[in-house]
């Protein structure tokens, strides 16, 4: 398997800033980080691994973290892959150069489907292929809201952008335009390559971590230096070209997002709607619940409800599921908002809604939607509906389930781990 060495540059970069006590908080963080000096990472670039290497340096598996030597500690290292890892490593069906890719038809079915397509095993791409695959994509002056479905299998996306695009699906336009002010360092209003490829590791990082990552400018700027050269992808030839040499404007990016956005707010819309124009009430209320912590009696009294306070179906248009989508996208300042327009956590009226909504997204959703959302959650029927319980369901809606289903898979895992330890054990004294 290709790696990119960064051994040496991780050392000298630690060790300098540990002395000047400014990005390291936590000794004891800096101790474990040296001490794993036999490290090499590939499909990343040593900025990455900078950013990334007090929550992955004991972490091995997809994503092609790799220890130099065979020695025996490197065993004691594995750690139980999170439920990203694991969704990556269940849809991805390419690999090249020993490195896991996921195809664009990939991504979007692990955004929308339960399971991957059936398959043998991954197909091992040539160096031929993947040089062709590249050539056809399409520069970012082309996107569109089918730019994925067109891309089709065509294409690779490493484990980083997969993390990179969820992050896409779920954040607020307000976030990236900071992130995106932050790493570009000239102050010109363009990310190139370098400081794209910091930026979006940024925002791979769990929120606890991204504190690791410098924000003084020249710190920032040592760590676009230390950038070495990563395999093509791609997003980063949409992005940058096939010589890397473009740069991005966030109006680029802006405009990448949102059709991104769209395109697997559509999938599911077409799911559902059969080439209608609408989608009935209680589909829509199917989408909403099939990503969250509630049981299936729940969801199906939700649904129940739906039905019996629907008369006549009039159905939700694209226009207003859209919106819906992208409200969710906001629920942290919808959060603050309420906490504004409530007191001690009150339950909140449709008017109440319908104005937090606005502020937070500047749009308006119909009367027809907010009657339908309280319908889904307003229990007793009396016109209100607990924003707390409300913003707790939707976020699990927003990230597809991850946090639950990360839950349940943990649990599962230490159980069948418990199981195969005992019938090791029995087979041991058979032995």
């Amino acid at each position: 398997m290709a790696a990119i060495s960064c051994r040496r540059t991780f050392l000298l970069y630690c060790k300098r800033n540990f002395e000047q006590k400014r990005t390291f908080s936590n000794r004891s963080i800096l101790t474990r980080c040296l001490k794993n000096n036999k490290v090499a990472v590939a499909g990343f670039s040593t900025a990455c691994f900078l950013s990334l290497s007090a929550y992955y340096a004991k972490r091995s598996g997809i994503l092609q973290v790799l220890h130099a030597s065979g020695e025996e500690d490197s065993a004691k290292s594995k750690t139980t892959p999170t439920y990203r890892e694991m969704r990556f490593l269940q849809f991805a069906s390419v690999e090249y150069k020993g490195v896991i890719y996921m195809t664009p038809q990939d991504f979007l079915e692990s955004v929308t489907e339960e399971m991957p397509r059936p398959r043998i095993g991954r197909a091992s791409l040539t160096e031929g292929e993947v040089g062709s695959w590249l050539k056809r994509t399409p520069n970012r002056r082309y996107g569109s809201t089918k730019l994925f479905r067109n891309l089709h299998e065509k294409g690779l996306i490493s484990y980083t952008e997969y993390l990179f695009l969820l992050c896409v699906l779920t954040k607020s336009n307000s976030g990236f335009r900071i992130a995106f002010n932050m790493f570009d360092t000239d102050g010109n209003q363009i990310v190139d390559k370098k400081e794209f490829l910091v930026l979006e590791t940024f925002f791979t990082l769990p929120p606890q971590e991204r504190k690791f990552v410098p924000r003084e400018q020249k710190k920032l700027q040592a760590l676009l230096d230390s950038v070495e050269p990563v395999q093509d992808t791609t997003l980063l030839v949409h992005f940058f070209g096939s010589k890397g040499r473009d740069v991005l404007k966030y109006e680029d990016f802006h405009r990448f997002m949102e059709n991104l956005q769209s395109e697997v707010i559509e999938l599911e819309f077409l799911e559902f709607s059969k080439g209608l124009a609408t989608i009935s009430e209680e589909d829509f209320a199917r989408i909403l619940l099939r990503y969250t912590m509630l049981d299936r009696s729940n969801i199906e009294e939700c649904i129940t409800r739906v039905r019996s306070r629907t008369p006549s179906e009039k159905g939700i248009s694209f226009d207003d599921f859209r919106k819906f989508c992208q409200f969710l996208n906001t629920l942290d300042d919808f959060t603050i908002a309420m906490k504004m327009y409530t007191y001690a956590d009150q339950a909140v009226s449709k008017e109440d809604f319908q104005r937090a909504v606005f502020v937070c997204t500047g749009s308006n959703l119909s009367s027809h939607l907010v009657d339908t959302v309280f319908n889904i959650f307003d229990a007793d029927g009396d016109g209100h509906l607990s924003y707390v319980e409300f913003i707790s369901i939707m976020k699990d809606r927003l990230h597809r389930g991850s946090r639950h289903m990360a839950s349940h898979l943990m649990h599962t895992q230490d159980k069948w781990s418990a199981f195969k330890s005992c019938v090791k054990n029995e087979m041991r004294t058979y032995s």
